[in-house]
């Protein structure tokens, strides 16, 4: 038996890892860096906080933070879809230019706002972690895979389309990984004192580890983080989202969870999570403080150019930062001819850009605003493939 657990060889041959029970033992050293790690992040979630209590409306700031999280989150799992193609599937949901992904991605972005409704008439459990999977894989890739379910097989890791022999990693068996699962719950009801961003490290690469799902481990295992926050009172609202880190930073992450199925690692992993909460609370702060400034910039051109419409409508393209003239007259209750001027004289502003190049059924884009959600170009992820769950056996 190992700090983190051990392996078992299986009847068939092959071997798969038994998790230990959380938390570590023996217990998490908190040496010096893993003590800085832990204030820096702590403060940096602590700042973001405080700056989302500030915001004139959060819960459009949420929403924009929630879409860009889904997108980058199912891209980790393999998908192309934009934040920019979530906003016209919103838009108009019939499009046929889309790609084939993109329902996978609103899916993501419907199992979140789902998921945090039911946490305020249901604990953080078991039933609740199989109610957000139904809700991730109701259509797309994974949609005949057992949505809502545990798995009944085995499955593994490894490189896409290769066989079982050929994995990188091969979780417990179906009856070891319910256990390991109902093990996992009792460590998020516990009274254990450990501060809440290292119950999230231990409880994200436990989830992991375990891979309860024939798909969509990954995703719900980033979703569990954000859940723990906001179920923690840590934060008020869901705005840490990794999956940006961890996508730059794929080859480490996949390291660090390997190091502590090997090594017992589990230090090194919770420093690699730490500064990744770090990072992402400082860019989520700068974020909401330049969306800040641009709607106050905004609301005097939007005012001086159409006055109190003008207003209204940059309320609505804070919402819905891609817009054509019937959602934009529905939202403003005018008529179509007035939302058409007042759109018109926002884009002759500077405000929107009308991305269809026709004269009918046009669509604009609230591009200043989207610029602030944008990914910036990475590389260190490059020429790392993603690690693909697979089964069944």
């Amino acid at each position: 038996m190992g700090r983190a657990g051990h392996l078992v060889e299986q009847p068939t041959g092959y071997t798969a890892f038994i998790p230990a029970a959380l938390t570590p033992d023996p217990p998490l050293e908190y040496d010096h860096a893993l003590i800085g790690a832990l204030a820096r992040a702590s403060d940096a979630v602590g700042r973001l906080d405080g700056v989302a209590q500030t915001l004139p409306n959060p819960d459009l700031f949420v929403a924009m933070y929630v879409r860009r999280e889904a997108v980058l989150s199912s891209q980790i799992e393999g998908t192309q879809s934009t934040l920019n193609d979530v906003l016209a599937y919103e838009l108009e949901p019939g499009r046929y230019d889309l790609p084939d992904d993109v329902e996978e991605v609103v899916n993501y972005v419907r199992a979140m706002n789902y998921g945090l409704d039911r946490l305020t008439e249901l604990p953080l459990s078991l039933r609740l972690i199989r109610e957000i999977h139904a809700e991730l894989l109701r259509s797309g890739r994974g949609a005949a895979e057992e949505p809502g379910e545990f798995r009944r097989t085995q499955n593994w890791i490894g490189p896409g389309g290769r066989s079982l022999r050929d994995a990188t990693f091969i979780p417990p068996p179906p009856e070891e990984m319910l256990q390991a699962m109902g093990e996992l719950e009792l460590f998020l009801h516990a009274d254990h004192g450990l501060p809440p961003l290292i119950e999230c490290a231990f409880a994200h690469a436990q989830f992991e580890t375990i891979h309860p799902f024939l798909n969509g481990n990954g995703r719900v295992g980033r979703l569990l983080i954000a859940f723990l926050l906001v179920h923690r009172g840590t934060l008020h609202r869901p705005l840490l989202y990794l999956s940006y880190y961890l996508k730059r930073h794929r080859a480490a992450y996949y390291d660090r969870l390997t190091a502590i199925r090997e090594d017992g690692d589990w230090e090194g992993w919770v420093r690699f999570f730490l500064t990744g909460v770090q990072e992402t609370a400082e860019e989520a702060v700068e974020t909401a403080r330049a969306v800040v400034d641009l709607r106050e910039r905004h609301q005097a051109i939007a005012g001086d150019t159409a006055g109190v419409n003008g207003v209204k409508t940059l309320e609505v393209l804070f919402q819905r930062p891609l817009v054509n003239v019937n959602l934009l007259a529905e939202g403003l209750d005018v008529t179509f001819a007035t939302a058409n001027r007042v759109i018109d004289a926002l884009q002759s502003a500077g405000l929107v850009d009308e991305i269809t190049g026709g004269r009918r059924n046009r669509i604009f884009r609230y591009s200043p605003y989207l610029h602030l959600f944008s990914e910036p170009e990475t590389e260190s992820s490059e020429g790392v493939p993603p690690q693909v769950t697979q089964g069944r056996r």
